[in-house]
């Protein structure tokens, strides 16, 4: 784990991964982005329920490091790339809640890291965009994909095709982000949801999510399919049992 990376427990279940380059607006560089693809692939090993992305400063994540970049050979520039387009894949395909607590600028891959997360939400007063046209580059690491699929094509095209950033409102309005608040309510916000989701069971909420990802990439009648074997799984497991012993003593389940 490296200076540029906080590791934080608020709970035994909810894991903060706090990027903490705030004099770079916590831009990507190589060990940054080395240090958060490691801790994301070593969640399936711990306790976490709920993953958080933050930040410290006033930039969530301004994306590459492109002063560390305009040094590289290109083969060093593609290696980057590839190294933050795994860990975007990696936080899409953690088997936990992924939050993005966007509190400050979010820029190129910083907004596609945030893409990869479950959830986002937003300050009142960020700016949020895909800028990589701005430098005759485009998005790489994830956002032509996952931009459309949430807030539609021709949205997505106009943020990429212009490199200019969009209000944390109106994200909101779009769908890029769940919900804006004040800026020092947006941790207790987030906290509010993980908190929620931490109380569920662990098992049930991985296969959720495995079933919603893994439908939206196949026809309707194949994702129905996926459905029914997930709730097969489902009904045999020993959460759910606890689930309806919990409803019947009137009391809140414990999951394993």
């Amino acid at each position: 784990m490296t200076d540029h990376l906080l590791q934080e427990w608020p709970t035994e279940k909810i894991c903060i991964l706090r990027l903490n380059r705030p004099e770079a607006y916590n831009a990507l560089n190589r060990a940054l982005t080395d240090a958060l693809l490691e801790a994301v692939r070593r969640l399936g090993e711990t306790s976490a329920q709920v993953l958080i992305l933050a930040a410290n400063g006033k930039g969530f994540c301004t994306g590459a490091d492109l002063k560390e970049r305009k040094l590289m050979s290109d083969d060093e520039k593609y290696k980057h790339n590839r190294a933050i387009n795994a860990l975007a894949n990696e936080i899409a395909a953690a088997p936990v809640a992924t939050v993005a607590a966007i509190s400050g600028t979010a820029m190129g891959g910083g907004v596609e890291i945030s893409l990869a997360c479950d959830l986002r939400f937003a300050a009142e007063g960020v700016k949020l965009g895909l800028t990589e046209m701005r430098i005759g580059a485009m998005p790489g690491a994830g956002g032509t994909q996952r931009l459309p699929r949430l807030v539609g094509t021709a949205r997505a095209l106009e943020m990429m095709y212009t490199g200019e950033p969009i209000s944390a409102e109106r994200a909101g309005e779009w769908g890029l982000v769940n919900d804006v608040v004040p800026a020092e309510a947006l941790m207790d916000r987030v906290m509010r949801f993980a908190t929620l989701a931490a109380s569920r069971s662990r098992r049930t909420a991985a296969t959720l999510k495995r079933t919603i990802y893994d439908g939206l990439e196949v026809p309707l009648d194949q994702g129905l399919d996926l459905e029914r074997e997930a709730i097969v799984e489902i009904l045999k497991s020993e959460d759910y049992r606890e689930g309806l012993a919990a409803f019947a003593e009137r009391r809140a389940p414990v999951f394993r």
